[in-house]
């Protein structure tokens, strides 16, 4: 395998989503505040848009659902750092209907068919919805709180800052995926992953997992010095909302997976392979460099 060397004047491309939580991350990055790494073309996209990416081969660097994983990691590297896990922050499914709301046949919204949300709502809704969902929906999932008040969907899977702000659509949580996940397994929701080409060669996807957590430091450091490229990017999202989505998904997690971190993924994978739900993972699948 031929290794790459990053060039100033050819620019590592990366796709990220607009979320408060990877441009968190990535802001010292970005803006080229890392010393020593690589200059970044950002693209800004919805995860089901670079999970279809990551199947397609394009971009040097993407971040991704876990759910994914099975099918790409021959070309991309997991990146020890960078992603989101953690503990409370875990997918919703939402109705209008409330608790006494039966899912059996019903359609249900979700924002990706290979996101770590619908694998575990999958996961979920075969111990507890026996008679099975109906249709599945995708659409970006900044329109499926308002597909669920409008009555378009009978239920919506959400990530993210909605689950802060789902009562403000006269929304009620029909359950916790990430609370049914830790209670089944003891172990943090794996929710996105930074992948890398693995033809960029091991010294740079040393200096790539380097330059995400310099870049995360900083952000922790001086968290003012990233306000302005996340609510740039927030989509008029309020301010305090913008700041509990980082706390709930930029952690100890983002610095290094560690022993949990990595548990959590081989956990999901092996879990969902069991169910047919995805790819079996080889023995050296999440190897990094």
């Amino acid at each position: 395998m031929t290794e790459t060397t990053p060039d100033p004047s050819n620019p590592l491309r990366i796709a990220f989503s607009p979320c408060p939580n990877d441009t968190f991350v990535f802001d010292a990055w970005a803006h080229g505040r890392v010393p020593g790494a690589p200059a970044l073309d950002v693209t800004f996209a919805d995860i089901d848009i670079t999970n279809g990416m990551a199947e397609h081969g394009e971009l040097d660097v993407l971040k991704v659902s876990y759910a994914v994983l099975p099918w790409v990691l021959d070309d991309y590297a997991l990146l020890p750092c960078g992603g989101a896990l953690g503990r409370g922050c875990g997918p919703l499914v939402l109705t209008k209907q409330g608790a006494d709301q039966d899912l059996t046949g019903r359609t249900v919204a979700v924002p990706s068919e290979r996101s770590t949300a619908y694998l575990l709502f999958r996961l979920w809704a075969a111990e507890v919805v026996p008679g099975g969902v109906g249709e599945i929906v995708v659409m970006p999932f900044d329109e499926i709180m308002p597909a669920v008040r409008d009555g378009k969907v009978d239920a919506g899977l959400v990530i993210h800052e909605a689950r802060f702000t789902y009562q403000n659509y006269g929304l009620h949580n029909l359950a916790d995926m990430g609370r049914h996940w830790e209670r089944t397994t003891g172990l943090p929701i794996p929710l996105g992953a930074i992948i890398a080409k693995r033809s960029l060669g091991a010294d740079t996807l040393k200096l790539l997992a380097d330059s995400v957590r310099t870049s995360v430091r900083m952000a922790w450091d001086d968290p003012e010095a990233s306000r302005p490229y996340v609510l740039k990017h927030a989509q008029e999202m309020d301010p305090a909302v913008a700041d509990q989505h980082i706390g709930l998904y930029v952690n100890e997690f983002t610095a290094d997976l560690g022993e949990d971190g990595y548990a959590a993924i081989r956990g999901l994978l092996t879990r969902a392979a069991a169910e047919g739900l995805v790819p079996p993972l080889g023995p050296n699948a999440l190897s990094f460099v």
